[in-house]
């Protein structure tokens, strides 16, 4: 730090004065500087630059005792492991000589198993919950005893009630009862791998008027979901993986996104007319999707689908998404060898979408169970439907198997307004080369050696039928994916050899 700061000006008085006169800057010593200006300097400065600039200066030695964020972890504490002895002192030292109130508490503790003293915790929350403290994190991870740290909610009203904006918590026991007093400016509620069941929940959320987002992330306890109208603020709702949820019910009457991911829900979407965002993972989704939706989110906007399990072609929808502008569907198939999914039959969900701007499907293929186009190229037909607001299409994963060209070749005839076509041979996330580090997309020989069947394909069946006003782009594999595929298969091969 000693960089940032200087000492007096050399020279007589003159000279300075001289140098003020000319419109030059004087530079003023760290200690000089007004303290609300330090203390805001301080405070932009991530946490263990703060700790570090506190050892070197000692006018920011007492504003580090007054530092508002805190965040403890292996990094910024400098240590291999978030817990044991020396984590504990650190932790210890830092929040025992903290002055003043904090805004941001943020502790990751891992390697739980045999840490049977949780009075560490208990402390390090006494000293943290204080007026003033807006964004509070408590993430400890998994033991194999499955015990859990009880996290004394009373001290959330009692202390900062007034002030919580943000509550993070990660596999802890949490039990608010009725005696839970208001948390008046609490926005956004997190809660993973955390015990608690509806009851208890909804203790919390009646006490949380401001909530505007509730994201819960594996509470195996929560077998229904019943948020009230009084939740005015509500917009975005995300469950994910709550393994026990089977109903939902909200009348929360400005909930526009909901993110759901787990098991098949019963979910009734009571006063929910603003609903825009919808994002759904599970098995058959498509199916459901088509069957339920449209009368009960009349108003869908985004609509992102991820099926591990689609066995039903998408069916003939009797009903429209009729303001649907995004639609996003991931499927993931090839794990039933006797049953490949018709990818032609999604034509039934862009002709119930009048008003679709943008397409992207993904298929992530675990091999090639599709009928090739070469071996079967006879195209089926759907009747015309003109799609005037479709713009963008993209569809990662792309083969030779004959309903996917069918279904490019419907896209292409059809969207009279189509700018964009984007091809890609590989699904998930493309290969990531910053010139420092490279990442490619493990995918199986089968996947890759079928890349040049897809290109085959691509220029036999749909150059031809690009429009000269639509812009086409095909992606392939890099070539580390390919030498990649090659070894794996010159091993394979070797050891069916030896076998």
């Amino acid at each position: 730090m000693a960089s940032l700061t200087t000492g007096k000006r050399k020279g007589s008085p003159g000279q300075q004065d001289d140098d003020s006169q000319s419109g030059k800057i004087k530079r003023m010593a760290i200690p000089e500087l007004p303290e609300d200006i330090l203390l805001r300097i301080h405070s932009l400065m991530p946490m263990r630059e703060a700790a570090r600039a506190a050892c070197l200066s000692q006018a920011f030695l007492h504003s580090w005792r007054c530092h508002s964020n805190l965040v403890f972890n292996k990094y910024t504490i400098g240590l291999k492991s978030a817990s044991g002895e020396k984590f504990h002192h650190k932790v210890d030292c830092i929040l025992r000589k903290h002055k003043g109130s904090l805004k941001t508490f943020k502790l990751e503790y891992n390697e739980m198993n045999g840490l049977d003293d949780f009075s560490y915790f208990d402390r390090w929350l006494q000293i943290a919950l204080k007026p003033g403290l807006e964004e509070l994190t408590f993430v400890l991870s998994e033991t194999e005893t499955m015990r859990k740290y009880n996290f004394p909610c009373a001290l959330l009203s009692d202390r900062v009630g007034n002030s919580l904006r943000h509550l993070s918590l990660r596999f802890c026991d949490l039990h608010p009862t009725v005696e839970l007093g208001p948390l008046r400016s609490l926005t956004r509620l997190c809660l993973c791998c955390v015990s608690i069941t509806w009851n208890e929940l909804e203790c919390l959320l009646s006490n949380s008027p401001a909530l505007e987002l509730l994201d819960l992330t594996r509470c195996a306890e929560i077998r229904c979901l019943k948020l009230s109208c009084a939740l005015q603020r509500l917009i975005v709702l995300s469950v994910l993986e709550c393994e026990r949820l089977t109903v939902i019910e909200s009348k929360a009457p400005n909930l526009s996104s909901l993110y759901l991911r787990g098991s098949s829900l019963d979910f009734s979407l009571v006063e929910t007319l603003q609903m825009k965002e919808l994002y759904l993972q599970q098995d058959n989704l498509i199916r459901d999707a088509c069957a339920k939706l449209p009368p009960m989110l009349p108003n869908i906007e985004t609509l992102a689908i991820e099926s591990p399990w689609e066995v039903v072609d998408a069916p003939m929808l009797p009903t429209k998404f009729l303001y649907l502008k995004h639609l996003n569907v991931n499927l993931r198939t090839g794990t039933i060898e006797y049953r490949p999914y018709d990818y032609f039959s999604l034509v039934s969900f862009l002709d119930a979408s009048p008003s679709l701007e943008t397409l992207k499907l993904d298929v992530t293929q675990l091999r090639m169970l599709h009928k090739s186009i070469f071996a079967d190229s006879q195209l089926r037909h759907m009747p015309e439907h003109r799609h005037s607001c479709l713009k963008s299409v993209k569809i990662s994963g792309f083969s030779s198997a004959k309903c996917l060209i069918e279904l490019t070749c419907y896209i292409l005839k059809n969207a009279v307004s189509l700018e964009c076509l984007t091809l890609d041979t590989i699904y998930g996330h493309r290969c990531y080369d910053d010139g420092k580090y490279d990442w490619c997309m493990p995918m199986g020989v089968g996947i890759l050696m079928e890349t040049p069947r897809a290109l085959s394909a691509i220029r036999t069946y749909i150059e031809n039928e690009v429009p000269s006003t639509v812009k086409l782009t095909v992606m392939e594999p890099c070539s580390q994916c390919h030498a990649k595929a090659l070894r794996r298969a010159l091993s394979q091969s070797c050891n069916a050899v030896s076998i």
